[in-house]
């Protein structure tokens, strides 16, 4: 429970703005493999993490999770984040899922070591104080799905394919995609695609309730993000405390049973009682004109 709270007294830190930069090292010579933009005009509020390793098809390698653990690290009480959205800079991928050249370079207590990490790094997307979505335009594959899944919603193209593969590689999912997809969709049909590695398409993963939304890809190959993007625009103009304790509120639920749950839940409304934003909506509502929400 003090966990709990501490999160949601961490909204109330000052923000500091984050300019737009890659998370290379710096005097790296090679292009670095995540880069943050921060939307501008009617999208501030939005921000972007481009996922950009073409040679290796957004695998999941040590450079690439360690750039990814810095761009969140920064951006975690950056206020201004009000949607992070996580998109691909390799046209028909998202994310291919582990690197297993480098796994097949790794001893055994380095592999421990390395899937604990993607553990890590999946943990602190889910715990993003801000909604993540994934705008997933292509293959998403084994640790690319668990990506995915770690985000709080997930856009898809039709064409899109994901699923949790590693059975097919003599493996199984290790960075929460045991844990996280029967979640979202219940344990009997997570074990049969865990069980079988079967590849879905997104319009298979929309009917099942893997992803909130499938669109019909486009030529430039990036419809997924057009309307993972139309749907941040639909969380920006709503309460950002709020919205940031609902999200605190549903993922400590999971953990417990249903009364500390609802415990969790007035713990997380009482802080919001006292905010700003909680009279703007009221008054909004008493004088018929939209809210003007700030953040306090």
């Amino acid at each position: 429970m003090q966990r709990v709270l501490a999160s949601a007294l961490r909204l109330a830190r000052p923000w500091r703005p984050l300019p737009a930069r890659s998370c290379a090292s710096a005097g790296a010579a090679r292009d670095p493999e995540i880069q943050v933009r921060a939307l501008e005009g009617p999208d501030q509020g939005i921000t972007e993490i481009l996922m950009n390793r073409p040679h290796a098809r957004n695998a999941l390698g040590h450079v690439f999770v360690s750039e990814l653990l810095e761009a969140l690290a920064r951006l975690r009480d950056d206020r201004q984040v009000r949607v992070l959205l996580f998109r691909s800079g390799v046209k028909g991928v998202f994310c291919a899922g582990a690197d297993l050249k480098e796994r097949e370079q790794m001893s055994e207590a380095e592999v421990g070591v390395f899937v604990q990490r993607l553990r890590g790094l999946m943990n602190e997307i889910a715990a993003f104080p801000a909604p993540t979505i994934a705008a997933m335009d292509g293959y998403a594959l084994g640790g690319g799905l668990e990506l995915a899944l770690a985000c709080d919603l997930r856009v898809a193209a039709s064409s899109a394919v994901m699923g949790l593969i590693e059975t097919t590689r003599g493996l199984l999912p290790g960075a929460g995609g045991t844990q996280r997809l029967p979640r979202c969709l219940g344990v009997a049909l997570a074990k049969e695609l865990i069980f079988t590695g079967r590849r879905l398409s997104g319009t298979q993963a929309q009917a099942l309730g893997l992803v909130n939304h499938a669109v019909a890809q486009n030529e430039e190959g990036n419809a997924a993000y057009h309307r993972a993007r139309e749907l941040a625009q639909e969380i920006l103009p709503q309460a950002p405390i709020a919205v940031r304790l609902g999200k605190v509120a549903m993922i400590e639920e999971w953990k417990v049973d249903i009364a500390s749950g609802m415990a969790i839940e007035g713990m997380c409304y009482a802080q919001n009682i006292p905010t700003q934003d909680r009279l703007e909506g009221m008054a909004a509502f008493r004088e018929k004109r939209p809210p003007r929400f700030v953040g306090e």
